[in-house]
């Protein structure tokens, strides 16, 4: 393909694309130690777990982490909310979509990004740990990426945590049953990455208690990456 056959558009796109990057470094390098929730946007306030978000982003914040979320409402707005009661950093990575994504009212710090890539960069990047609750194939996307730069040593090990045990049980199982057991698609090691509760406050126990065991000079490099088995965090 000679450079006439490329649409004069598609240059450009690295610019814009570039200037998310560059912002999201620019604001995500000095929120200092932070957990990354995902879920639904569609969970209504009264939902049982809108208030298990708020609450575990509230124990965060009390132990000294900020919070990050996609921004929109649902689980990302109970987990914004919970942070800034918790008086910790309440961040979120807003995306531009058709539907759903109406930016929280909780955000300190907001961020809006066109390419879902450069946002998902910033949700790993910058995390210490992620919190999972029930969502739809979002959520799902963020998770298995979240498994699989773990299992490949692409990112730092870091805890993984899924909330909503009842939500999250027939996939779990299918994981076990027919993924690992039936077909060894993935090992026992994997299954072992990330781990199930439903209570707040030990959420907050796990991450702050591996964060506590691998303190930020055991896992920093010079370059401000994190080490594991000599890979740093992207």
């Amino acid at each position: 393909m000679s450079n006439s056959d490329i649409p004069a558009e598609e240059p450009w796109r690295i610019f814009r694309i570039m200037a998310e990057l560059i912002e999201g470094f620019e604001e995500m390098s000095h929120i200092g130690p932070a957990v990354t929730m995902f879920g639904s946007a569609r969970t209504e306030a009264d939902d049982e777990y809108y208030d298990m978000a708020k609450e575990t982003a509230y124990e965060l914040a009390k132990r000294g982490f900020g919070v990050i979320t996609g921004g929109g409402p649902g689980i990302m707005e109970a987990a914004n909310y919970g942070a800034k009661k918790g008086g910790g950093k309440s961040i979120g990575l807003n995306i531009e979509l058709a539907m759903e994504q109406n930016p929280n009212i909780y955000q300190d710090i907001e961020l809006h990004f066109r390419y879902f890539f450069c946002r998902k960069l910033m949700f790993l990047k910058y995390a210490q740990g992620f919190v999972v609750l029930p969502g739809g194939f979002g959520t799902l996307d963020e998770f298995f990426e979240a498994l699989v730069l773990i299992q490949t040593y692409k990112q730092a090990y870091f805890p993984v945590v899924l909330m909503g045990k009842d939500y999250w049980a027939g996939m779990l199982d299918w994981m076990k049953d027919v993924m690992f057991k039936k077909h060894e698609y993935i090992s026992s090691e994997d299954m072992e990455v990330f781990q199930v509760a439903d209570d707040p406050q030990e959420v907050a126990n796990i991450i702050k208690k591996f964060n506590d065991e691998h303190g930020q000079s055991e896992l920093l490099e010079p370059n401000g990456g994190i080490k594991k088995k000599g890979l740093e965090k992207i």
